[in-house]
């Protein structure tokens, strides 16, 4: 009867020890699955996060000066309507992009204390955090703007866009030596390229 018990005992032991060592080869063996960091948000610095917050409202401004021109009440030229036309269409899909980081990053989409009207700023550039928010028109500037048609309508446009793209120019080349994000870089390099190409184009436009 002893011998029976110990028998049984035996052969218990070592079908548990199978499945132990069976459950815990398989955990083993298989590879660590790799974690998905697709969905993780960004990092973003304070310049990374200036930099959206400032373009943002800098960009809008440039979207509704395209907006004055692509009106039929400004009687604006071909070229001029081309232009605005090129310009909503590549910086809505921007500021939708830097809208997207911000919420990655935990960040308001204005700038803390800003006042939300983009027109109360200055030609000669705001601190915005650290970055400079360049060539924003003046509410009287974007009044003038749209109460004026025709010839002077196109010269009155091409001047403050021009002034406009510079400003942004100098923005993304503040946060190209600042940041070490390679997307907010590569959009800086993409806002630097786009706006310089339209300035000379504006400029060109000008002198005819």
């Amino acid at each position: 009867m002893n011998r029976r018990r110990t028998l049984v005992a035996a052969v218990l032991a070592g079908t548990l020890a199978i499945t132990v060592a069976a459950c815990s080869s398989t955990t083993d063996d298989q590879p660590a699955m790799p974690m998905d960091t697709s969905a993780m948000p960004m990092s973003g610095t304070a310049a990374d996060v200036a930099f959206a917050q400032s373009m943002i409202p800098h960009h809008q401004q440039a979207i509704e000066m395209a907006d004055l021109a692509l009106n039929p009440d400004a009687q604006a030229s071909p070229q001029v309507r081309k232009l605005a036309t090129a310009i909503k269409g590549a910086q809505d899909p921007e500021i939708q992009q830097m809208t997207d980081w911000l919420q990655q990053w935990g960040a308001p989409t204005a700038m803390p204390g800003a006042s939300g009207d983009m027109a109360a700023m200055d030609h000669g550039g705001h601190d915005m955090g650290g970055m400079t928010m360049s060539g924003m028109m003046t509410s009287e500037d974007m009044a003038a703007l749209s109460q004026a048609s025709g010839t002077e309508f196109d010269s009155m446009w091409l001047q403050m866009m021009i002034a406009h793209h510079e400003g942004a120019v100098v923005m993304a080349e503040q946060v190209k030596a600042q940041s070490d994000n390679s997307d907010v870089t590569a959009l800086a390099d993409q806002v630097i390229t786009a706006q310089k190409q339209e300035i000379d184009t504006m400029k060109q436009l000008l002198a005819q």
